[in-house]
């Protein structure tokens, strides 16, 4: 299994870095809609889609986007408050009731108000690749975040977070990965990549934990409706790691709050 995880690994991430800091806009906006339609079509199967059903959700999106794309239409101001609102209100408020959804329409309407902000945000966080080193270093902070969570709650882990919703996960996995994330943050403003790196630096710290927040939010929002589904992974697509959202969870969320933050802040 672990040998998998490493090969799967070792494909993906080339492919990833070659994507973000090679391909050129319309390529990375094609690339950042593959994994976003493959993320749609993992999430009709929480809900049993059919075929037809899954077409209709995934071309019906990619029209959308593909609309978006041509005539440029950008975020309006009440896109981000719907961001803001799904993640920081709906989202904690749906883990701590731990709601139910089966009506496969209120399903389709509920994964394009996950997904699209995603692709959106791809799209504005890298909107040529000189500006590669920006996305990185946000989709990194997931990763220092998830791995300093892991060790921390490994070798601490003696209370449980939402024993519900993901069993494995604690509360010393949590502080674990906000100290982590505290001194990344400062790594990260020292090197001056962003507009923004000279904001305060209790600005950085209070921003990079509240997006490690929405982002475990966002991988507990993905594990309950894999539960209420009985699936353990998303699909089978990245052998030894499941599928696309099961990669990906931590970053809908962190990605979309992060653009809508900066739309707000005007950085």
């Amino acid at each position: 299994m672990l040998r998998t995880r490493i090969l799967t690994a070792l494909v993906l991430l080339p492919l990833m870095i070659g994507a973000l800091f090679f391909l050129p806009e319309p390529g990375w906006a094609a690339f950042a809609w593959l994994i976003t339609a493959v993320g749609l079509w993992e999430w009709g199967r929480f809900f049993r889609f059919s075929a037809w059903q899954h077409v209709l959700l995934t071309g019906g999106a990619s029209a959308l986007a593909g609309w978006m794309w041509l005539t440029g239409w950008q975020p309006e101001a009440f896109v981000q408050v719907s961001v803001l609102v799904l993640w920081l209100a709906v989202a904690p408020l749906w883990l701590k009731f731990r709601w139910t959804l089966q009506h496969k329409l209120a399903g389709a309407f509920l994964g394009l108000w996950l997904l699209l902000p995603l692709w959106l945000a791809l799209l504005e966080w890298r909107p040529s690749p000189q500006a590669a080193w920006q996305l990185l270093a946000l989709m990194a902070l997931v990763w220092v975040a998830d791995t300093a969570a892991y060790f921390s709650g490994k070798a601490f882990g003696r209370h449980k977070l939402a024993p519900a919703v993901s069993p494995g996960k604690s509360w010393e996995g949590v502080y674990g990965a906000l100290i982590a994330v505290g001194g990344y943050a400062l790594l990260v403003r020292a090197s001056g990549i962003f507009s923004f790196s000279s904001a305060p630096v209790w600005v950085w710290l209070v921003g990079a934990w509240l997006l490690t927040a929405v982002s475990i939010v966002g991988d507990l929002l993905e594990s309950w409706f894999k539960r209420m589904a009985g699936m353990k992974d998303s699909s089978q697509l990245l052998p030894g790691h499941g599928g696309v959202l099961d990669r990906i969870d931590s970053l809908i969320a962190m990605l979309a709050v992060a653009s809508a933050v900066r739309y707000f802040a005007g950085a």
